[in-house]
């Protein structure tokens, strides 16, 4: 039979393996627990890690143990100083001074609760667990696969930056204790004793020992130089016990992607609406990061006049004034060309306005989406933000924003572009997970 022992250190603690078992059990209790404190954090500080609080009783466990009645049973009491066989114990003060008392609770049942910390990965992991970009992979595009470094156990050669000295070591030692090899200290024993015995020789007049101390010093001198001999052809560290770190690569496939975020600034959007586009925009920029390893993220802004800037521009700049977006959409088109080849990158787009638009631009935003950005595009995302009240004057007239009258009967008939709408904060995530759900397409039919 075949025994297999992994000594290899936990990469994150030593602890590593009942953490993963106990996040496996409480799989269903954490991520509850980590919903509920989506709804109370900021996007920003979704990429810290977070202490969830779970219910102490979905841990138990089930068990064997002996039944409480029948068999034979041996008991080991420890005594006291202070009771004797035959004394009455009094009875406990009613207000529960003794040790583990406690007070009677008189307003309902209690339910013990259990404090977990979940590091800045597992946190994520459990955010983004059912959530993806749709067709990822096309057969047309070009794929980059890279390799990464991965732990193959130990090997007998290797360059000495790979040494694994405690591996080496334990086998060192393993050898010595096996071969019997002396210790330095023992060597040293012997050699103090055979000081004393001739200290002992020089101090008698005949500067001679005894035949019983003779026989001893004749006996140690012996046992020293066999000592010696054995600690001389039994190295310390022999070739056969180093050990190095052993490395291979993995193929870890990359397939290259890009993602447009557009977002309207003008002056019909308020500061409500414009922190709601952020929010949005933070969510997916960290989904994306955190989702692959080779993302490039393109931040469009866009008034009467639509520009490229950085991620720190498009968050925070206050640039204002009117609504063109097709300005947008043209600067999305012109990017694509100049950088972002449609056989070697995958194409991804999202999109937050109000809604509102030039009276005269909603049939040339149409015509570019359906003739230049859909084709190109593996998903297209738009969300209209509007306040409550709008969304429901909106509702009791059942009417709809000029830009949502464009796009509506593109998203009808292409499955690359959904719309969907947020009057609040806590819309946010509800739309952002419905708009990249791994299921989203077998949802829609």
């Amino acid at each position: 039979m075949l025994y297999i022992v992994d000594r290899r250190k936990n990469p994150t603690g030593k602890s590593l393996g009942n953490r993963q078992r106990f996040m496996r059990r409480a799989k269903a209790q954490i991520k509850k627990a980590v919903e509920e404190s989506i709804r109370t954090r900021g996007i920003t500080d979704i990429n810290n890690g977070d202490q969830v609080i779970i219910p102490g009783k979905t841990l138990k466990e089930p068990g064997f143990h002996h039944a409480r009645r029948g068999g034979n049973r041996d008991y080991v009491l420890p005594g006291n100083k202070k009771f004797v066989q035959g004394d009455r114990v009094a009875r406990p003060n009613e207000d529960g001074g003794g040790a583990g008392g406690s007070k009677a609770s008189p307003d309902g049942d209690g339910e013990d609760e259990f404090q977990f910390n979940l590091t800045r990965d597992e946190f994520l992991d459990i955010f983004f667990e059912d959530l993806e970009l749709p067709d990822l992979l096309k057969k047309s595009l070009k794929q980059t696969t890279a390799f990464r470094n991965a732990r193959a156990g130990f090997s007998v050669q290797g360059t000495p930056a790979n040494l694994s000295l405690v591996r080496t070591m334990r086998n060192s030692l393993a050898r010595r204790i096996g071969l019997r090899r002396p210790k330095t200290a023992e060597i040293r024993d012997l050699e103090d004793q055979i000081t004393a015995l001739q200290e002992k020789a020089n101090k008698r007049p005949s500067g001679k020992l005894t035949k019983p101390d003779d026989e001893k010093l004749h006996a140690l001198l012996a046992d020293l130089e066999n000592a010696k001999r054995r600690m001389k052809s039994i190295p310390f560290i022999d070739p056969i016990d180093t050990r190095y770190n052993q490395f291979q690569q993995i193929p870890d496939p990359n397939t290259q992607a890009v993602m447009f975020c557009l977002m309207d600034v003008s002056g019909s959007m308020s500061e409500q609406m414009k922190e709601l586009g952020k929010r949005f925009f933070m969510l997916l920029h960290l989904f994306l990061h955190r989702r692959y390893e080779h993302v490039d993220v393109v931040f469009i802004r866009h008034t009467s006049r639509a520009s490229e800037v950085d991620e720190e521009t498009f968050f925070y700049s206050r640039e204002t004034g009117g609504t063109i977006v097709s300005t947008a959409l043209e600067e999305m088109k012109k990017v694509l060309k100049d950088r972002y080849p449609t056989d070697q990158w995958n194409i991804y787009a999202a999109q937050a306005s109000d809604g509102d638009n030039y009276s005269n631009d909603g049939a040339k935003c149409t015509a570019l989406l359906a003739e230049d950005l859909l084709p190109k595009c593996q998903y297209y995302a738009y969300i209209e933000i509007t306040d409550e009240r709008e969304a429901e004057i909106f509702a009791a007239a059942e009417g709809e924003t000029a830009l949502w009258k464009s796009y509506a009967p593109l998203a009808a008939v292409n499955p690359r572009f959904s719309l969907k709408r947020v009057t609040k904060a806590a819309d946010i995530f509800p739309v952002f997970r419905e708009l990249f759900a791994k299921n989203r397409a077998e949802a829609k039919t």
